[in-house]
């Protein structure tokens, strides 16, 4: 839903009821994920997608009814087989929907969310699908802070706790408690969407190519910082608006900074002199992706240089070098959607294969974390 919320916030700030549909469970094969997010606002205006097109039409009507009536409604959608005017998902998966109407009047908090969501600060929001809680009802949990009720100080209480765990690890997805706040699966489903600050990619090495990385990695939602010590090459204005651009030693300026299990290190400037004291600043902390550009030999010499250094043996592994998927791609734009497609792969377990030459579920369940792409 992060990419939705300018328009959401505006709207909001008009104080127009606006219907949102939020995916709020998924099974098999669905398109996307529980946090994905479709909006229609004033003059029928549409922002976001829940499903890649498949029930979209439905959920627009869904959206205009709740804020019409005034009441929310979940919706499931399966899959759609002979009948070829039937609404449904032709990929063989069933998603759920929770979808709400949404104005000053209905969710006081929201304003207070989008705000934090803009600004990269932790926050989740719980919403209530079902159950002798009013549906609809939400709460929102910061670190330090919590606004709105569920119905009942137990639930609210016990939801702000989960909340805040799941919130160092981005999970979104459903909760089930009883009405005083209790486990139970049989009583109320809660739906904990966390936005959790999104994960960072850093750049180093400001060549032509980092520009292309750098404006595919904003698409694919991270913070981007591109970093060299070269003043000539560091300067903002040839990289994409919204690209942080320090002038700095590699190294040094990784070293000051925080990096986590979701960050995305690319190192595309291929020189010994950076490459060598940059990754042994690297591979000794976390990261869930280190890519180094160059050729095979210059991998290799690489690799013999950093054998030199403390960097433990099993740690050299974790380079991915040379950078990204072989798809044959020549030109910085083609190399930044390969390197793209290698952090994907290895975010999300895929093979890098050819889904026609595969089998099995396209879309594999996974823990649904938001960070990327939330």
């Amino acid at each position: 839903m992060r990419e939705i919320l300018p328009a959401l916030s505006r709207w909001y700030a008009s104080g127009t009821p606006f219907g949102l549909a939020t995916v709020v469970d998924v099974s098999r094969s669905a398109p996307r994920g529980p946090g994905a997010a479709m909006a229609v606002g004033p003059g029928d205006e549409v922002v976001g997608s829940v499903s890649g097109g498949c029930v979209e039409g439905a959920v627009f009507e869904l959206a205009k009814e709740v804020v019409e009536s005034g009441e929310p409604q979940v919706q499931t959608f399966g899959y759609s087989d002979a009948d070829a005017f039937e609404v449904g998902l032709t990929c063989g998966g069933e998603l759920t929907l929770l979808v709400r109407p949404v104005s000053p009047a209905t969710d006081p908090a929201f304003g207070a969310v989008a705000a934090s969501v803009a600004a990269h600060r932790p926050v989740v929001t719980a919403t209530v699908l079902d159950g002798p809680a009013p549906r609809g009802a939400s709460l929102a949990v910061w670190p330090d802070a919590v606004a709105g009720t569920l119905g009942t100080e137990g639930l609210d209480a016990a939801v702000t706790d989960d909340a805040r765990g799941g919130l160092a690890q981005g999970v979104t997805g459903l909760r089930h408690y009883g009405p005083r706040g209790e486990r139970r699966e049989d009583a109320v489903r809660v739906f904990l969407h966390s936005f959790a600050p999104p994960p960072r990619m850093l750049v180093f090495g400001a060549i032509d190519f980092a520009a292309a990385v750098a404006r595919m990695g904003l698409f694919l939602g991270y913070r981007v910082t591109v970093c060299d010590a070269r003043k000539v090459f560091a300067t903002p204005r040839r990289f994409p608006e919204g690209v942080e651009v320090v002038v700095d030693w590699p190294h040094r300026y990784l070293g000051g900074t925080e990096t986590d299990d979701r960050t995305v290190i690319c190192v595309l400037t291929h020189d010994p002199k950076f490459d060598v004291p940059l990754l042994e600043e690297a591979l000794t902390r976390p990261a869930a992706y280190i890519g180094v550009m160059g050729s095979r030999r210059t991998h290799e010499d690489r690799l013999k240089r950093l054998r030199d250094t403390p960097v433990p043996a099993e740690a050299l592994a974790r380079l991915r070098s040379p950078i990204g998927l072989d798809l044959g791609a020549r030109t910085p734009e083609e190399v930044a959607v390969s390197i793209a497609a290698e952090i994907v792969a290895l975010r999300w377990g895929g093979t890098g294969m050819p889904l026609s030459a595969t089998a099995g579920a396209i879309h594999p369940p996974v823990l649904s974390r938001v960070g990327a792409s939330g």
